[in-house]
């Protein structure tokens, strides 16, 4: 499982898609995913990692990786999947970064006393 999620892209290093199954963040056609479980032509996995949840059938079975374009013949999303990121993104983007508003300029003196302080400068 581990070297297939490696060799498909969806994660860079085999040590973190080994974490991934190890924390239940894959599933194998609905039953948790260990990293050494065998994937098999359409199985269905259910992968969640940063970039999102993706529920995929497995069209290619390799554990080779090469370059991404390959990596994507390997699965096919399913449309719910697709749709369910899709939302996700749409309200990430109508709420916007949470708690951050941008600096209009230059800090004044009294905001860099302020930072310094902070920091735990002199």
């Amino acid at each position: 499982m581990d070297k297939w999620l490696w060799a498909a892209r969806f994660f860079k290093t085999r040590e973190l898609a080994s974490k991934a199954c190890d924390m239940n963040r894959i599933t194998s056609n609905g039953v948790n995913a260990k990293p050494a479980r065998e994937v098999r032509l359409g199985d269905t996995l259910g992968i969640r990692n940063e970039a999102g949840e993706f529920t995929v059938e497995v069209l290619v079975v390799g554990e080779q990786r090469g370059p991404a374009a390959v990596a994507q013949t390997m699965f096919a999303e399913t449309d719910e999947s697709k749709a369910l990121r899709k939302k996700a993104e749409d309200e990430r983007k109508l709420l916007g970064p949470a708690g951050f508003a941008a600096p209009s300029g230059r800090p004044s003196k009294r905001d860099r006393r302020l930072i310094h302080s902070f920091r735990g400068r002199d």
